[in-house]
């Protein structure tokens, strides 16, 4: 059981929520993402952060729609056949630092829609920004990475971009990317590009980063890439979770967490485990077509109203029944959280305590019509976690997802 550690992370209590604000400090963002000192001199692949999430999706016009109306997302840059790039178009959309680039083919012939046919809409690659991209691939390359595109680089008008790229689980992939000579919208080929979709009177902005992204991993192979993390990015152990921690009646999974020294970048990586039934990564892996991203966590500084914008939106959010804000074990584990547990129960929200902090959580239905890809939106106040004392009720939910689909 986490110990409560109220004296450090004094609770601060509010009935309502207030509106998610745009700009934060960057003391403000540490808090947000839980971030932590790091001797970037001793790092043999420094990392400064995650630079964008790139998707491949079956229609990036309607998609870069949908993320403007029901995330709140601006759109900032892009890149298509009006710009002289005949296979493909690429909408750029920003939250606070979170940048997602949506990606769909065009020409017939474009391989974006045969990897579209084989995993539907899914992350293609988690794109890296580094202060010195040639250091990292020589690193990589000395630890056995596999080089998936040597370093070069792009200019434009607004400077240069110095770029790479490895391989990583399944088809994802990190670029490399180096962009402290450049000053544009995105990348050279993107031109500026500016939302017109209006969202009416709420918040926003309903997210500011990312805090963390999930990859699934066949059964057997999940400690070869945590393995690979610490070798080639310079990544440390963070969290492990085996056994009960993470099983239901039915499912069961285990998960370790590597994490860029910073901790600014935190990838958990899940592999299935042997159960009675079919697990939610074993539903991952079959409906992709492989190992993946299966889900994106967004930090938020105000997870209630964040919710309660979304909701309006149209996002369908996991359900968690009362008994979970009922149990009295719960209350006397997390103690006084920022607003009262009723207001949590209304919204369907999770809360969980660990030594440093609690933090709330609470996870959409996939997005797409797969069962892949779906986001969790967190709010940290001091947790260094991942919600270990959520994960029975959350798999639990998942499993009445699955069930609803008949792949349980």
């Amino acid at each position: 059981m986490h110990s409560v550690t109220r004296a450090t992370h004094p609770a601060v209590m509010t009935a309502t929520p207030s509106a998610p604000t745009d700009r934060f400090s960057d003391d403000q963002l540490r808090d947000l993402l839980g971030l932590v000192d790091h001797d970037v001199s001793a790092d043999p692949f420094p990392v400064n952060g995650l630079d964008a999430v790139v998707f491949v999706v079956g229609n990036a016009t309607q998609a870069a729609s949908f993320y403007q109306l029901a995330l709140g997302m601006e759109l900032v840059a892009y890149r298509g056949p009006e710009t002289g790039h005949r296979d493909a178009k690429s909408f750029v959309l920003r939250s606070g630092s979170a940048r997602f680039v949506l990606t769909g083919g065009v020409a017939p012939e474009s391989p974006l829609l045969e990897h579209h046919r084989r995993h539907g809409d899914g992350v293609v690659d988690l794109a890296l920004e580094v202060p010195d991209v040639d250091r990292c691939i020589e690193h990589a390359r000395a630890q056995g990475a596999r080089i998936l595109v040597e370093p070069y680089e792009e200019s434009d008008e607004h400077g240069v971009v110095r770029m790479a790229a490895i391989a990583t689980y399944g088809e994802t992939r990190h670029t490399l990317v180096d962009r402290s000579r450049y000053h544009g919208p995105y990348l050279p080929g993107y031109v500026e590009r500016s939302s017109t979709i209006v969202r009416g009177d709420g918040p926003r902005r309903f997210f500011q980063a990312v805090d963390h992204c999930v990859g699934n991993v066949e059964l057997g192979r999940m400690d070869e890439w945590v393995d690979f993390y610490r070798r080639v990015l310079g990544f440390t152990n963070m969290a492990e979770f085996v056994g009960d921690d993470i099983a239901t009646e039915y499912s069961a999974l285990m998960s370790k967490v590597v994490a860029s020294g910073n901790h600014k970048v935190k990838f958990p990586l899940n592999e299935p485990a042997i159960a009675r039934k079919k697990s939610q990564i074993d539903e991952y892996l079959e409906f992709y077509g492989g190992p993946g991203c299966q889900h994106l966590a967004l930090a938020t500084g105000d997870l209630l109203a964040t919710v309660d914008a979304l909701r309006e939106r149209g996002i369908e959010f996991l359900d968690t029944p009362d008994s979970y804000y009922d149990d009295p074990e719960l209350r006397a584990r997390i103690g006084e959280v920022r607003v009262p547990i009723e207001e949590l129960k209304k919204r369907r929200i999770l809360v969980d305590r660990d030594e440093d902090g609690y933090l709330l959580q609470i996870f959409t239905k996939p997005v797409g019509d797969r069962p892949t890809v779906f986001f969790e939106f967190i709010e940290r106040h001091g947790s260094l976690g991942f919600g270990k004392g959520n994960f029975k009720a959350l798999f639990e939910a998942i499993e009445r997802e699955q069930d609803a689909r008949g792949n349980l």
